[in-house]
């Protein structure tokens, strides 16, 4: 097999890449270990949201949005601090930062729809922050869900690659993995590893590691864009920051197996440098699949704001432990409190009414009416009455739901998920007796309510995410419901340093001529262009504008 460039990784971003490259006149080579079902990466089961600045979508529904108001939010939130000494490293990481938010407020919105990407109306407030206007948090609604979720997103630059294909401009090495990247003559120009033996398993699922034969490709360049370590809970603990504590020990993933990290210590094997390995993205309200893809499979649920948060010991969490508000902030609270280490758990207590208008499911599978683009099923879904389907099927048969009409049956239930009785009717009920009584008024102290009665100005929010207020044990609103909330692994945050056009840098912070990274392996840009913490909506963006630049840049040394 021969081509002008070799991608390695075949989901979004090496995908975005790859038809930057063909675009301009050159062949590619996509080589990825898993089967052909997997075309796409994990952005096939992502929601498909995308941060993006200034929209239609936004001002049509009354949100004054600018890349100033977005700057502000994205510095406050990545918080770079690696910025001093000889080869910082968030030199390149802290550009492509403001690179992005660029992208987001200029040219994103028309670039992905010439590439066949389309929007539902209503734009969701994704990471609401710590309560500080420079700190943590979009300060907007940002968060602009792809007609088709993941698989709206990904699915165009997929048609483009089996296009390509057809016309012989690009060609798939599937169950083909890259275990070295050849060096000749100082430049990076060739690959080899390993040919697996071939695989039928469907998309996700876990993948033989039979090694059948040896390959070596040649190429003028070379770009990585095999993600980061979601799937490798050992690499995960490996570089786990002290910041968060200690690791759970406990997790389920949130991302397929073969999302394993190993390009990432081959490619530093090979001299090229990683920075800011201790940053990553791990969600708090993990919960266990009742219908499993992957191993250890979680879903994501992404709360409104009125569910009580409650660690393992029934402990209501402090703000910014709020629910949509602050990832991170929430996992340090969990992690770093002695009194609680020990365990990989925490809950949320809320009613059938909060429930039925504030819960949603991340994963494309879990929203099959904007992953199919059922308009009647999306109306019913998300404005009539009854949770939606899905969400409902996870009360029914997952193992993390209990239900009952009383404190008195609930707490028990909650206790017998757990191997110790930790959970007291007492405590509970003195902390939601406390939050009830501050819905008597539009106006409270409780930062929780405050920001539930802030939600409802939004007109997204009242229509489909937040509901009326109400109290928690008020009988009308139930029954009652618990959810045990895991650990779930997802995202890398640092990775490959790179510069501007997205080439990949040495130990030295020299350019490495012939390899580029892009997506999660580079950090979606410079080896952190999140910094500490990410806005959301940014993951399938950073894939795709990283991409289109690597390719662009390779295509351009040819």
């Amino acid at each position: 097999m021969k081509a002008d460039v070799i991608v390695i990784g075949a989901g979004l971003a090496g995908l975005a890449a790859a038809n930057e490259v063909i675009n301009s006149g050159h062949t590619v080579l996509l080589v990825d270990q898993e089967n052909e079902a997997n075309l796409g990466g994990q952005a096939f089961w992502s929601f498909g949201g995308l941060f993006l600045v200034d929209t239609p979508e936004q001002r049509r529904l009354g949100v004054k949005d600018s890349f100033d108001l977005a700057w502000q939010d994205w510095q406050g939130s990545a918080a770079w601090d690696r910025l001093d000494g000889p080869l910082p490293q968030d030199e390149w990481a802290s550009q492509w930062g403001r690179a992005y938010v660029e992208f987001a407020a200029g040219e994103a919105r028309s670039w992905l729809r010439e590439q066949g990407v389309s929007f539902t109306p209503m734009v969701g407030w994704a990471e609401r922050g710590d309560g500080r206007a420079g700190g943590h948090g979009n300060s907007v609604p940002r968060f602009h869900v792809a007609w088709g979720t993941g698989t709206g997103v990904v699915g165009p630059f997929v048609e483009k690659a089996r296009a390509a294909a057809a016309e012989g401009n690009l060609q798939f090495a599937f169950r083909h993995r890259v275990d070295r990247l050849g060096m000749h003559d100082g430049a990076i120009t060739s690959v080899s590893g390993a040919v697996l033996a071939p695989e039928t398993a469907r998309r996700g699922s876990p993948s033989n590691s039979q090694v059948v034969g040896d390959f070596e490709f040649s190429a003028q360049a070379v770009i990585v864009t095999t993600g980061g370590l979601g799937g490798n809970h050992q690499m995960v603990r490996r570089n786990w920051p002290a910041r968060l504590g200690a690791p759970p020990a406990t997790m389920i993933t949130g991302v397929p197996e073969y999302v394993d990290g190993r390009m990432l210590d081959i490619a530093e094997s090979s001299g090229v440098r990683l920075v800011n390995k201790d940053r990553m993205w791990h969600y708090t309200e993990g919960i266990q699949n009742w219908d499993p893809v992957w191993p250890q499979h979680g879903i994501r649920i992404l709360p409104g704001p009125s569910s009580m948060w409650f660690d393992a010991l029934g402990r209501r969490l402090p703000a910014p432990g709020l629910p949509g508000y602050d990832t991170l902030g929430t996992l340090r609270l969990l992690r770093t409190d002695p009194a609680i280490a020990q365990y990989s758990h925490s809950w949320f207590i809320l009613t059938q009414k909060m429930i039925e208008k504030e819960f949603a499911l991340s994963g494309s599978e879990q929203n099959p009416d904007i992953t199919n683009k059922d308009f009647k099923l999306l109306l019913k879904a998300r404005l009539g009455k009854g949770a939606p389907a899905p969400v409902e099927a996870f009360k029914t048969y997952g193992a993390d739901f209990v239900v009952a009409n009383s404190l008195e049956e609930l707490v028990p239930q909650m206790n017998a998920l757990t191997t110790e009785q930790l959970l007291d009717v007492a405590t509970l009920r003195a902390h939601i007796e406390q939050r009830d009584r501050e819905m008597s008024n539009p106006f409270s102290k409780d930062a929780q309510v405050m920001g539930i009665h802030n939600a409802r100005k939004y007109l997204g929010d009242r229509l489909t995410r937040v509901a009326a207020p109400h109290r928690i044990l008020d009988p009308k609103a139930g029954p009652l419901i618990g959810v045990k909330l895991h650990i779930l692994t997802r995202k890398t945050l640092g990775g490959i340093q790179t510069d501007l056009s997205s080439r990949a840098l040495n130990s030295d912070g020299k350019v490495i001529s012939g390899l580029y990274a892009a997506g999660e392996v580079s950090g979606f840009g410079g080896g952190g262009s999140h910094g500490y913490n990410a806005l959301e909506g940014t993951f399938l963006g950073g894939c795709m504008l990283t991409g289109r630049t690597a390719g662009r840049a390779a295509a351009a040394a040819l």
